[in-house]
């Protein structure tokens, strides 16, 4: 059944607000160019190292910023900066933490990052204040893994795990490439506008890659939803990554919408459809697969407190209750404390600012249309008046 034109360009609106407001949570353009040339800096000095095991060492972008889904974290002004410092062809077998350990020293001789570097369990960690950190976790070529993959220190430096940063990127990246299927309302709706003679402007703002956004959504949701609760149980980036790249998949291939909404709210219905579960032996036991590699278990601590589990699925039903009922909201300030109660105040009213411009500059060029169904809007579509003094979703400004 075709969604009513209101629903469907409200709809519309909405995911104009979530892309505005993923833009306030990412890196900047210029944020991005800062770290690539930090990242690199870091990645000349390691590899101009007289030490044989270093000397040949590559830096490259794993995580969210190889991905494009950062998102700043609550309270802090500093973006992480997932960095590989890998080792192709290391002269003899290496442990982790002999690995690391050159590393370290190696960084520790320049006078600057001396400064700024703190050790982490398994990374080194360079802090640019106000700016972000850098997180450097060695690594070396994994031959028993035929896509490519890698091997990384596990939390104790005692032996190599499986892992494929690139191969990961590599398929997230290709997800994040497939187009939805999407209904023919938007469409008449677009042509009925052209034949009103009336201009739209601006135009509707669409979100820049939907999986990518799902997941910066998804993201800062957690954040805000463990902010009272106990931290060490929200779900870590990589499952939510996962799942939503997994779910994502299915739902373009088989199915159609009305609206990118009703996509994302589909997303994120189904991620935990992909979260294997064995109930085998008296004992449940959660598996979240890297597909890119063998043996890797992202809800591996799943299986050591059951209680991660239970807090991810509170979680899901929860993030996907509140992107469902925006669209039963009416009204601007409705609007910005729902916005604000899931995702954040901050990032919340910057996305609301950005609407209320666009719909000020349309007022004013006499390109501010109400429509019947609808309320108010940015674009011509059939049986619209010019307005005037109004502002977006039925509010009076």
């Amino acid at each position: 059944m075709y969604a009513d034109q209101r629903t469907v360009m409200k709809n519309v609106q909405l995911v104009g607000v979530l892309e505005r407001m993923c833009q306030a949570l990412e890196l900047t353009d210029s944020q991005f160019e800062l770290a690539k040339s930090r990242y690199e800096g870091v990645g000349r000095w390691l590899a101009e190292a007289e030490d044989p095991l270093i000397s040949m060492i590559a830096i490259y972008l794993q995580g969210s910023t190889a991905i494009g889904t950062t998102v700043k974290p609550i309270g802090s002004y500093e973006h992480d900066v997932d960095l590989v410092a890998h080792v192709p062809e290391p002269d003899h077998i290496v442990s982790p933490a002999s690995l690391k350990a050159a590393i370290g020293d190696r960084l520790r001789a320049n006078g600057h990052y001396a400064r700024i570097l703190e050790e982490m369990g398994r990374c080194w960690r360079l802090n640019y204040a106000n700016e972000f950190h850098l997180d450097i976790t060695p690594s070396i070529l994994n031959p028993a893994c035929h896509r490519g993959g890698e091997l990384v220190p596990d939390k104790a430096l005692r032996a190599w795990s499986a892992s494929n940063p690139k191969g990961y990127k590599a398929l997230f990246l290709e997800r994040s490439k497939l187009m939805p299927q999407m209904r023919l309302m938007k469409g008449a709706i677009a042509a009925d506008s052209a034949r009103s003679q009336i201009e739209p402007y601006p135009e509707q703002v669409g979100f820049k890659g939907i999986l990518p956004r799902t997941v910066q959504l998804a993201k800062r949701h957690r954040d805000i939803h463990f902010l009272e609760l106990d931290p060490c149980l929200a779900p870590i980036s990589v499952i939510i990554t996962t799942l939503a790249s997994r779910s994502y998949e299915f739902c373009v291939r088989n199915r159609v919408y009305d609206s990118e909404l009703d996509l994302l709210c589909d997303v994120i219905r189904n991620m935990p459809v992909f979260v294997q579960i064995d109930d085998s032996g008296g004992r449940r036991q959660w598996f979240i697969w890297n597909e890119t590699t063998d043996n890797e278990n992202f809800a591996e601590k799943w299986n050591a407190d059951a209680r991660r589990a239970h807090a991810f699925y509170s979680w899901q039903g929860r993030l996907l209750a509140d992107l469902e009922n925006l669209a039963h909201v009416e009204g601007l300030d409705a609007l910005s404390k729902r916005l604000g109660g899931a995702f954040g105040e901050t990032p919340a009213a910057r996305a609301l600012v950005g609407m209320t411009k666009s719909v000020t500059t349309a007022r004013r060029t006499g390109r501010l249309l109400a429509t019947p169904a609808l309320g108010l809007g940015v674009s011509a579509f059939p049986a619209s008046t010019a307005v005037r003094g109004n502002t977006f979703f039925g509010s009076d400004g």
